[in-house]
């Protein structure tokens, strides 16, 4: 329990942590990586290239300080990194290592403002933070091992198939080699996956949303080869899965995880709203949905250049005219000829809240998001802006953890 004082004290930096929240975890990243490599074995080294990561912590500093005279508030943020932590292997020791090098790069960065009194401060409000993960955590690492074909840390996966679904996209299934059964999922979720490719010092830890109904004898995931550009460098896991991994391969894989899930009990109308690969979570929700035999009203929504690019098309045409509930539309912004000419083409653009007017039939649904940051900022105004409560509106992101709110402001 903090004291008041110590909330007051907290409360005092939040300016601060405004300003230099994101020079702040850069430092801290540095020092903390020199002085433990380690780490480097769980971390994304592509995000922290492209400071998402330090990004994403900045912004979980600076809620954490916003709120910390009601830290309950911040439970659900805690649960969705929980999460995460989770499927990579973050043990409890590992904080007292982040909470050493934080402290220290707040005195760094912030200098003779970071008083002795505002760094006992936030040594003790890290400290409860902290404690709040680790029970959290804790609880998860239980569940997943215990639960039925459930298991702890990571365990040999071989590729039994692979199938190419786009001219991007490639599905692998992974059955375990030990041959035991294999935990459920909630649809939505993912699995870790843990790699040390050729040539590399550290293993590289990638999440993958499991892009089937849950419940079969393998999971599967579909990924798409990130070939990088003058922005960005390419994805050296997705290139690596694509090029090196074959049907016999053996992967290591940690069990499901993940908070972004697809809700069954309340039986509302569906409408999935998918960009690129962020159609995998949708395959897996559609799926569900279908083999369960549910009866609501489902629309599913998709945004790719063109049919090229464009996985899964044919298996969820074939479940539209096999069920008449469900209903699927694309927006295709490069459409090729044989596109135009099959009349695959509901839209040639981008998804807008006058289209998407059209092809929702019931505004009263759940909807479910996921696909590029830019996509779903988007796509979220869009939806906003049609008449969708904020509240009815659930996404996810392939990577640090953000926000669309920003996205509403002017709405």
């Amino acid at each position: 329990m903090l004291s008041q004082q110590t909330i007051a004290v907290i409360k005092s930096t939040v300016p601060a942590l405004e300003v230099h929240g994101e020079a702040i975890t850069r430092h801290f990243y540095q020092t903390m990586f020199a002085a433990h490599p380690e780490l480097l074995n769980i971390f994304n080294h592509a995000n922290q290239k492209q400071g998402r990561q330090q990004a994403a912590l900045a912004n979980m500093v600076y809620v954490a300080a916003l709120h910390i005279d009601n830290l309950a508030a911040i439970i659900p943020a805690v649960r969705q990194v929980a999460h995460k932590h989770r499927s990579l292997g973050i043990v409890p020791e590992q904080y007292a290592i982040v909470g050493t090098y934080l402290l220290q790069a707040i005195k760094d960065v912030l200098g003779d403002a970071a008083t002795d009194e505002i760094l006992t401060a936030w040594g003790d409000a890290y400290q409860v933070i902290a404690d709040a993960f680790i029970g959290i955590e804790q609880d998860m690492y239980k569940k997943a091992a215990n639960q039925t074909g459930g298991w702890d840390g990571f365990r040999n996966f071989k590729v039994a198939k692979k199938v190419q679904e786009s001219e991007v996209i490639t599905s692998f299934y992974l059955m375990p080699e030990d041959g035991k059964p294999i935990a459920s999922y909630q649809p939505g979720q993912y699995i870790s996956i843990r790699i040390q490719p050729d040539g590399q010092d550290f293993t590289q830890i990638r999440q993958y949303t499991l892009s089937d109904a849950p419940d079969k004898p393998y999971y599967r995931i579909s990924v798409k080869r990130e070939l990088g550009g003058s922005d960005r460098p390419g994805g050296l896991i997705s290139n690596y899965l694509h090029d090196h991994i074959a049907e016999g391969s053996l992967i290591e894989l940690s069990a499901p995880a993940g908070d972004f899930t697809l809700d069954t009990e309340v039986a509302r109308p569906v409408v999935l709203v998918s960009g690129g690969v962020g159609l995998t979570p949708m395959i897996s929700m559609l799926n569900t949905l279908i083999e369960s035999n549910d009866r609501r009203s489902i629309t599913f929504l998709h945004a790719s250049p063109n049919g090229i690019s464009h996985a899964f098309r044919d298996h969820v045409n074939q479940l539209s005219q096999e069920h008449s509930n469900l209903k699927a539309y694309y927006c295709y912004t490069a459409p090729v000829d044989s596109d135009l000419e099959n009349k695959l083409v509901y839209k040639q653009g981008y998804m807008d809240a006058a289209w998407l007017r059209q092809v929702i039939q019931e505004l009263d649904a759940n909807y479910y998001l996921c696909g590029s940051v830019a996509f779903m900022r988007s796509v979220y105004t869009e939806l906003l802006l049609t008449g969708v409560a904020e509240d009815r509106i659930h996404y996810e992101f392939f990577g640090p953890k953000a926000s669309l709110a920003a996205a509403s402001e002017n709405v």
